[in-house]
C-alpha cells in the first residue's frame, strides 16, 4: 500500500459505516493528512539517516587537560563531525610533528596555545577528506602537510586551506609532518634575517634537534659555509655526517672558548634557542656585522613541571641592549617566533615553496628520530625533553596494536621492578655502610678497652703493693 492511497481508503471506510448505520450520529472523521511528495519523503529519509551518522562520528584527539607533567596530555575520544566554514578543509591526519614549543606549552610557558583543555599540535600531514565553500585549490583525496597555531594532534582536523601544502611525490607522511615548523623556522632565520652568504660562519645550538638539522642542511645549500654545532658527544658523529664542520660538546666544554680557538673573530650568524645567559654569550661571540637570531627560551625548561627557579633565572639573565651599543658594535639582534606569523600566509607560503623545491632537488630531507603512537605521547615528550633525540619526533594516528598495548604494562612493571631493585641496592649499600661504621666503631673501641684493661692492671698492682 502506498502512502498516497491510505487517506482515500480511510475515507471510503468511514462512508461505508455511515451508510450501514444511519441512526447513529456520524462519527468525527480523523483529520486528513496529506502525504508528502515522494521526493520530500526521500529527503526526510536521507536526513534521518544522516543524523545518526553525524552523531556516531568519533575521532581520537590528544588533549592538554592542565599544565604540568607528561600525564597532563591525555588521549580522548571526541564525538561529532567537525563543521566546515568557507575556505576550510577537513584533513584525515596521518602523522603529527612534536616540537619543543609543545613541551613548553604543557608547562604553561607557551602563550600561543589557548588555556586547557585544548588540543596541541602545530604541524601534521594527511589526506583531504572534505572541502568547504570557496576552496578552489584543494580537492578530496589530496595529500597535504598542514601548519596551524594549534589543534593538529588528532585524527581529523579542520584548517584553512591556505594553511595546507601539497605533499611532493615520494615524500612519506612522516617526512611531511616533520618538515613545516622546523624548516620554515630555519629558512626564515638564515635567509630572511641572516642573509646567509658564501664563506660565512654559523653557530647552531641543539644541532641534533629538528631545527638544528634543518638549519645545517640549509647551510649546505650555500657555498663554503662553516657550521659550528653544539650537541652532546654521543651525537657528534651524526651531526658531522649531516654537515656540521665543528661539533662541540656543550656538557663538558665551554662552547665560547671552543669557538674562539677556531674562529678568534667570532661568528657571522648565531641561532639561539636557549635564552638567558646564553644570549649574552651569543652576542659577545658575533663578528662586526654579525647577526644574532634568538628564537626560544629552552633554558626555562627544567624537569617535567614548571620550574620557577629556572624561569626566574632565565628572566633575570634576560638579554637587553642599548641601541647605541648596537650601532657602535656593528651588530644586529633579531627575534623569530613562527607562532606569531600565523597570519602572514604569503610569507610562509613563499618560504615553504622554496623548501619544497630544495626537497625535490634532494638538498634537504627531514631526519626522523622515531615514531610514536598517540597513546605513547608521554614517552615521546620525555625522550625529547631529556635531549635523547637526534632529529624529529613523530606521532602517528595509526592505532596502537593490541600486542604493544599489552606490552606497555609489562614495560611499566619492568620500570617498577628496576626501581625496586635500585631501592634494594641502595638499602643494601646503606646497610653495608652502617656495618662498616659499626666495625669502625668497634675498632675505635678496641684501643679504649685495652687502655681500660691496662688501667685495671695498674690498679691491681697498686693494691698488691699496698
Amino acid at each position: 500500500m502506498s502512502g498516497e492511497d491510505a487517506p482515500a481508503q480511510q475515507q471510503n471506510a468511514v462512508d461505508q459505516k455511515q451508510e450501514t448505520k444511519p441512526a447513529e450520529e456520524p462519527k468525527a472523521e480523523p483529520p486528513k493528512t496529506e502525504s508528502p511528495p515522494a521526493a520530500a519523503t526521500a529527503d526526510a529519509a536521507a536526513t534521518t539517516e544522516k543524523v545518526p551518522e553525524e552523531e556516531t562520528f568519533t575521532y581520537r584527539a590528544l588533549v592538554l587537560t592542565g599544565y604540568g607533567g607528561y600525564d597532563k596530555v591525555k588521549l580522548q575520544v571526541k564525538k561529532g563531525k567537525p563543521a566546515l566554514k568557507a575556505g576550510e578543509v577537513l584533513v584525515r591526519v596521518k602523522a603529527c610533528g612534536l616540537n619543543f614549543a609543545d613541551l613548553m606549552a604543557r608547562q604553561g610557558l607557551y602563550d600561543r596555545l589557548p588555556s586547557p583543555p585544548v588540543t596541541p599540535g602545530m604541524e601534521c600531514s594527511g589526506v583531504v577528506e572534505a572541502v568547504g565553500e570557496e576552496v578552489t585549490d584543494r580537492k578530496v583525496g589530496d595529500k597535504v602537510m598542514v601548519v596551524n597555531r594549534f589543534g593538529l594532534w588528532q585524527e581529523v582536523a579542520v584548517v584553512p586551506a591556505s594553511h595546507t601544502f601539497l605533499i611532493p611525490e615520494g615524500m612519506s607522511f612522516e617526512e611531511a609532518a616533520a618538515l613545516p615548523v622546523n624548516y620554515i623556522t630555519a629558512y626564515m632565520m638564515l635567509f630572511d634575517f641572516g642573509n646567509l652568504r658564501p664563506n660565512q660562519s654559523v653557530l647552531i645550538h641543539a644541532a641534533a634537534g629538528g631545527v638544528g638539522i634543518a638549519a645545517t642542511q640549509l647551510c649546505k645549500t650555500v657555498k663554503d659555509v662553516t657550521v659550528f654545532g653544539t650537541a652532546s658527544a654521543s651525537k657528534h658523529e651524526t651531526i658531522t655526517e649531516g654537515g656540521v664542520t665543528h661539533p662541540i660538546d656543550y656538557r663538558t666544554k665551554d662552547y665560547v672558548e671552543e669557538v674562539r680557538k677556531i674562529s678568534p673573530k667570532g661568528m657571522d650568524i648565531i641561532l639561539d634557542p636557549l635564552g638567558g645567559s646564553d644570549t649574552h654569550k651569543a652576542y659577545n661571540l658575533l663578528k662586526p656585522m654579525g647577526k644574532l637570531i634568538t628564537y626560544g627560551a629552552a633554558n626555562m625548561l627544567a624537569g617535567q613541571k614548571k620550574n620557577l627557579i629556572a624561569v626566574a633565572k632565565n628572566w633575570y639573565h634576560q638579554f637587553s641592549i642599548h641601541t647605541l651599543s648596537l650601532i657602535q658594535g656593528n651588530k644586529s639582534v633579531c627575534g623569530f617566533h613562527l607562532g606569531y606569523l600565523d597570519g602572514e600566509t604569503e610569507l610562509i607560503t613563499q618560504a615553504m615553496n622554496i623548501i619544497l623545491d630544495l626537497y625535490k632537488e634532494g638538498k634537504v630531507k627531514p631526519r626522523i628520530d622515531s615514531t610514536w603512537h598517540l597513546e605513547q605521547v608521554g614517552d615521546a615528550m620525555r625522550k625529547m625533553q631529556e635531549r635523547n633525540n637526534i632529529g624529529k619526533m613523530i606521532l602517528t594516528t595509526e592505532p596502537m596494536p593490541e600486542e604493544e598495548k599489552k606490552e606497555e604494562p609489562k614495560k611499566e612493571d619492568k620500570k617498577d621492578d628496576k626501581k625496586k631493585d635500585d631501592k634494594k641496592k641502595d638499602d643494601k649499600k646503606k646497610d653495608d655502610a652502617k656495618k662498616e661504621e659499626k666495625k669502625d666503631d668497634k675498632k675505635k673501641e678496641e684501643p679504649k678497652k685495652e687502655e681500660k684493661k691496662e688501667e685495671e692492671k695498674k690498679e691491681e698492682v697498686k693494691k698488691e703493693e699496698k
